[in-house]
């Protein structure tokens, strides 16, 4: 329509016209603010490391307020002063006697002395390499003929080329310290001077990894005769291909495992027809297929996954009911010993009922109705630690064991072949199970290379 066309409408059909257009204005307002709001329902909370399995290094960090309460730095008033402790037998003593008087050059070496004070110094000594050349020899007994020849101590083997504690170190740099190839041999260049090439590491660890694999099979042997059972999982690159790491967990072993795939068919392989009494996991499919008598979800998992549904409905009432019965059931089991036997049983009673109330609950929203369907699957495996003193409510000893791995693929990238994984994933079960016990990594490392050469036996 022109500006002709509405010059020539008389003053009744122009406000019909107005009112028509306000009339349909509205409508479309209407139309959108509908729309609005059913993209703001439907979205959901930015993730983070509260509502998911989100890692907390990829949270976006927001800055500190400008004016914020600053806190005074060091140790709090009245706290204790602590020092470095003396060691009880120094590998050192340096003796600082005067021996001349410093006025009259007086001989003071017969004088009486009195000790005024006391210091200890640690210092690592030069960790340079040393090479021992060994000479065998050969020669024939004058009385029968035989030939004689003197077999070379352990250690000292004559196609040995470094030693146990050399060929350790290159190892736990490369295992523990995540390092690459080219830093691993710079590092044996600057701090021991000993040159080694990239394909003589590579060796080092072949030998490493197919010493451990052999040593692993007690480990699993140990989990499969496990009574309680923490396992998790965590994604590899081998070859470039994605794989996944697995982890099983007891009070006495740690076995990682490496494989191809994610399915149930990984837990058969490890258990071999034994079944566990209990398996704590994340939920995920495969797992809750483990054969185990009872199976246990993790809690903080489904904390995080109840977060996220209360921020994504504020008013709605069921996810924060559950959230809060999962960390009263929690608390609860952190503080059985302090209750009565009977108390704590019917307390335990008292939150079965609530979570059955919980799962009969009409849901309208998908979210929320989501989760109850997989508590209303997976009920039983919900507060089994409630009913056992030696099973945790979450899954976080596989994780610790497993954060280890992430890293070094976050800093390698991957393992370029098969048997590099294989040697990893083998020499990360003995390293972690050892440490249950208290044994240090390079320890264990070591053990697969026999004798140090150094000290020379008399």
């Amino acid at each position: 329509m022109t500006r002709n066309d509405l010059a020539q409408m008389s003053r009744d059909e122009l406000i019909d016209l107005v009112l028509a257009n306000a009339e349909q204005n509205a409508k479309l307002q209407a139309e959108i603010e509908a729309l609005r709001m059913k993209l703001e329902k439907g979205k959901k909370p930015p993730t983070d490391s509260g509502n998911s399995s989100q890692p907390p290094s990829r949270d976006q960090k927001g800055n500190l307020p400008p004016k914020r309460k600053k806190h005074k730095h060091g140790p709090p008033k009245g706290h204790e002063k602590h020092e470095r402790e003396f060691v009880a037998h120094p590998d050192h003593v340096v003796e600082l006697k005067p021996k001349v008087c410093k006025q009259c050059q007086a001989d003071l070496s017969k004088t009486a002395m009195a000790l005024i004070d006391v210091n200890q110094i640690t210092e690592l000594p030069v960790a340079k390499a040393e090479v021992i050349e060994v000479r065998q020899y050969t020669t024939d007994c004058p009385c029968c003929g035989g030939g004689q020849v003197v077999e070379p101590s352990v250690g000292l083997e004559m196609e040995r080329s470094f030693g146990a504690r050399l060929e350790a170190t290159v190892v736990y740099y490369r295992q523990e310290q995540h390092m690459s190839y080219a830093r691993t041999k710079a590092a044996l260049r600057n701090l021991h001077g000993v040159e080694i090439s990239q394909g003589g590491i590579d060796k080092i660890m072949q030998r490493a990894g197919q010493k451990a694999i052999q040593e692993t099979k007690a480990i699993e042997q140990d989990i499969q005769q496990s009574a309680v059972v923490y396992s998790d999982e965590t994604g590899g690159r081998v070859e470039g291909n994605n794989w996944w790491q697995w982890v099983f967990c007891s009070a006495t072993a740690v076995l990682h495992v490496i494989r191809f795939n994610r399915s149930v068919d990984v837990v058969q392989d490890v258990m071999d027809k034994h079944q566990a009494e209990v398996w704590i996991s994340d939920c995920w499919g495969p797992q809750m297929k483990a054969p185990s008598k009872e199976h246990q979800i993790c809690m903080a998992h489904q904390l995080r996954n109840l977060q996220a549904v209360v921020e994504q409905y504020p008013k709605a009432f069921w996810a924060r009911h559950v959230q809060i019965l999962f960390r009263y059931a929690i608390y609860l089991h952190h503080n059985r010993q302090n209750l009565p036997t009977k108390t704590f049983l019917n307390r335990v009673q008292r939150i079965e009922k609530i979570m059955d109330k919980l799962l009969n609950h009409s849901l309208d929203q998908p979210e929320p109705r989501r989760l109850q369907r997989r508590y209303q699957k997976y009920r039983d495996a919900i507060f089994v630690f409630l009913h056992h003193t030696d099973v945790s409510p979450t899954n976080n000893i596989s994780e610790r064991h497993l954060r280890p791995s992430v890293i070094h693929r976050k800093v390698t990238g991957g393992f370029r072949s098969g048997w590099g994984a294989q040697g990893y994933v083998a020499l990360k079960s003995l390293i972690d199970t050892a440490a249950l016990s208290g044994i240090v990594p390079f320890n264990v490392i070591q053990n697969l290379f026999g004798t140090p050469s150094l000290p020379l036996g008399v």
